[in-house]
């Protein structure tokens, strides 16, 4: 099947599979944020079990096969009573893998902050919250917006674990596999959703660099 065939007969369903895989990107890339600076501010601060649970997050979930987690999300937490939709079960798996990566990239930018600065902050009698969002994490983010970037391209990737359950409606790569059990799409099919992903991660990329021109700070 060629690709104008194919377009003229799933088109539709082209255009509706990447806007799912768009909303489930800014959703999952959303949560992980906010969980990754949840997780960075508990690495940093003064207390000890937190910190150890942190760090002990980071590393089970930044070493997890995102389809393993998947599977745990969509069959085990149903024996304890715990029912998700498929997609939410998607995002929650997007969420706690990139929410580990993410914390660490929130680690490398706190990274560069100099001591001089953070003993400046004591001195003037600022309270650990006020340091974290005076002076810390203003320069933290500005400082991994590169990082970030390659992170959201990372999270958009990861949504194609959607693919490993039957998602209504189905997002880019899950679209492939409902397209060739149902006519002979074959490696065209793949062809128009990998376009898709590129093209969405040109753009991305596109945008992440300009921010990071505007932001960045000069050392």
């Amino acid at each position: 099947m060629g690709i104008e065939e194919l377009l003229g007969q799933y088109g539709d369903m082209y255009g509706t599979a990447l806007l799912t895989t768009w909303w489930m990107t800014i959703v999952s890339y959303a949560g992980a944020m906010a969980l990754a600076l949840v997780l960075t501010i508990m690495r940093v601060c003064p207390i000890r079990p937190l910190r150890m649970f942190a760090d002990f997050f980071v590393q089970v979930f930044r070493n997890i096969p995102g389809i393993s987690l998947l599977i745990i999300t969509v069959y085990a937490l149903p024996k304890l009573d715990v029912i998700f939709p498929y997609d939410i079960c998607v995002i929650v798996t997007t969420i706690l893998i990139a929410s580990a990566f993410g914390s660490e990239n929130f680690m490398s930018g706190i990274n560069t902050i100099s001591v001089g600065q953070i003993e400046a902050a004591r001195s003037l009698g600022l309270t650990f919250g006020q340091m974290l969002r005076q002076v810390v994490i203003p320069q933290a983010l500005r400082s991994v917006v590169l990082p970030m970037t390659n992170l959201l391209i990372a999270v958009m990737l990861t949504t194609a674990i959607a693919s490993q359950v039957p998602m209504k409606p189905p997002e880019l790569t899950g679209l492939v596999s409902y397209i060739n059990t149902r006519s002979t799409g074959g490696i065209t099919t793949f062809l128009i959703s990998a376009l898709c992903y590129v093209g969405t991660a040109v753009f991305i990329g596109y945008v992440g660099n300009k921010l990071d021109k505007k932001v960045r700070i000069l050392r």
